[in-house]
């Protein structure tokens, strides 16, 4: 079965009543937990940016914390990519540029407060210099002001490759 294009989609729901409509978004919750998370950024979390991103980036505290564990400062790459698909997933819901900045330039943080190595793991390597792209392209739709600020914020960023 073919799914519905987003406008065939948007036509049918502007046709529902509030009951249905409501329904509707009880079921989609229901059914994967990624719509839930949608759902909950959308009602209840999209009003405070800033609370969203100081709340995403301690997430990532927490599973940098699970994850350094030991004195070898290094972290395996399956872990490096679940972190990075936690964090991408809310950046998509939110869609805000400062608050995507906000999160990368954490993650980045990081690695260089903590002084994480690659050693030998161009994986890992590959990984953090993506977010360093990611950075620099968000950073560059950004208003001249904020992005004096965000450069000056991701200085040194790049010693780590």
């Amino acid at each position: 079965m073919k799914p519905a294009t987003i406008s065939e989609l948007k036509k049918s729901l502007a046709h529902l009543d509030r009951d249905e409509l409501l329904d509707a978004c009880v079921r989609l919750a229901k059914f994967k937990v990624d719509n839930k998370s949608l759902l909950t950024y959308l009602l209840m979390k999209s009003d405070d940016e800033l609370a969203y991103a100081d709340e995403v980036c301690d997430a990532i505290d927490e599973q940098f914390l699970e994850a350094y564990v030991g004195t070898n400062r290094s972290l395996h790459k399956k872990t490096l990519r679940k972190i990075i698909r936690e964090f991408e997933k809310c950046i998509r819901y939110s869609g805000d540029k400062e608050t995507e900045l906000k999160i990368r330039i954490h993650f980045c943080r990081q690695f260089f407060d903590r002084k994480l190595r690659f050693g030998r793991c161009r994986v890992s390597a590959n990984m953090y210099a993506s977010q360093l792209k990611k950075i620099d392209k968000a950073i560059d739709k950004l208003h001249p002001d904020l992005q004096y600020d965000a450069r000056r914020e991701t200085q040194g960023f790049d010693s780590l490759l």
